[in-house]
């Protein structure tokens, strides 16, 4: 597995410097497996869920561009931008790699799929789905944004990550995801949305040809399992699983469950 080459995981990707972190699972044979968070959040997300995986894969966890860690590069950016990102990655692994996707990190995950099938050996499409919300709602966010900061939509998005009875039951939580909103940098969160609102993969996820399993939050308002289940239909072959009682980011709220599924899912296609 390629050494992060320094301590602090700062690799430099298509003209950004982007935070990377290696974790590897100290045997040989193992596959490969990169995490790719959600908007609006940093590779920590993924914590939990990673100690749960150590020794069943590599592991890479990365900040997208313009978010977390990682430099902005030269946003408004397209879908197809953080794609590249993540395929050079891969590329440096000289290895196909699993990729789990939340939110718009499965449709980042998806796109590399689509430009690049040969470097994906398989996917987990986390809360997400083809297109993601419309042009209004992203237009009303960004103006929201530009008039009153990270903070304009901080309360609402912790509403849409998190259940109600998460946010009651692990406030400190709630609390720190809502500041590492606040902290992401404006022009990388808006470069992203950019993306967001112009990517419409529903003509073309069906010509995703590797393995694939579509996991959601049971109370995802963000993406609910309605458009989840639709995903999975749209690609040949996929699998699909609910988490209960989660939201948005079961990563956060449910890590061992989703975990669980992450080690079912990579062990099922080491099989294939």
């Amino acid at each position: 597995m390629t050494d992060a080459g320094d301590p602090l995981g700062a690799r430099e990707v298509r003209g950004a410097v982007l935070h990377v972190r290696h974790m590897a699972a100290g045997r040989p044979g193992a596959p490969l497996l990169i995490l790719v968070h959600s908007l609006g959040c940093d590779a920590r997300i993924w914590d939990d869920v990673a100690a749960r995986l150590r020794g069943q894969a590599d592991l890479i966890l990365y900040d997208l561009r313009g978010h977390g860690l990682s430099e902005s590069g030269t946003p408004p950016y397209a879908m197809a931008d953080h794609a590249a990102d993540l395929l050079s990655l891969i590329e440096a692994e000289e290895r196909p790699a699993h990729v789990c996707g939340l939110s718009i990190g499965g449709m980042v995950a998806m796109r590399a799929a689509l430009d690049q099938p040969d470097r994906i050996a398989g996917l987990i499409l986390c809360d997400t789905a083809a297109r993601i919300g419309s042009a209004a709602r992203y237009a009303a966010r960004a103006d929201a944004i530009r008039a009153g900061g990270m903070a304009a939509i901080a309360d609402e998005q912790m509403e849409r990550w998190f259940t109600p009875r998460f946010r009651a039951a692990r406030p400190e939580v709630v609390r720190l995801m809502r500041l590492m909103l606040l902290r992401q940098p404006v022009d990388g969160y808006l470069g992203s949305v950019a993306a967001l609102r112009d990517t419409d993969l529903e003509g073309e996820v069906g010509s995703i040809a590797v393995p694939t399993l579509c996991l959601v939050g049971a109370e995802d308002a963000s993406t609910p399992p309605a458009a989840v289940r639709a995903l999975t239909t749209a690609i040949p072959g996929a699998a699909h699983a609910e988490i209960p009682g989660a939201g948005h980011l079961p990563c956060l709220e449910a890590p061992e469950r989703m975990a669980g599924e992450i080690s079912r899912f990579l062990a099922g296609a080491g099989r294939a």
